[in-house]
């Protein structure tokens, strides 16, 4: 999206000149500071934890695993309570 900003000559000349010794268009350094900021502000930020979550994702067979596990152990007790149930009326 295009748009038209209005800054003060200043500013525009510090910002033209660090974009180019970041190696960066004026385009990609106002985008980036854009991010930062706004991603700076965001009231809703993840939990500390959350970014090393991605890293865990090769755990994932070893949790469907594990949850098929859990299930088959719930079910084995469940039939064991329905025995006794059974047996006690």
């Amino acid at each position: 999206m295009k748009t038209t900003l209005e800054l003060p000559d200043e500013l525009f000349r510090q910002a033209k000149a660090t974009a180019a010794s970041n190696g960066l268009s004026l385009k990609d350094f106002f985008t980036e500071a854009l991010e930062a900021k706004l991603s700076k502000n965001n009231p809703v930020e993840p939990k500390p934890w959350m970014r090393h979550f991605a890293s865990l994702r090769h755990l994932g067979s070893e949790r469907m695993m594990l949850e098929a596990r859990i299930a088959e152990e719930f079910e084995s007790i469940d039939s064991e309570e329905a025995s006794l149930s059974q047996e006690l009326k």
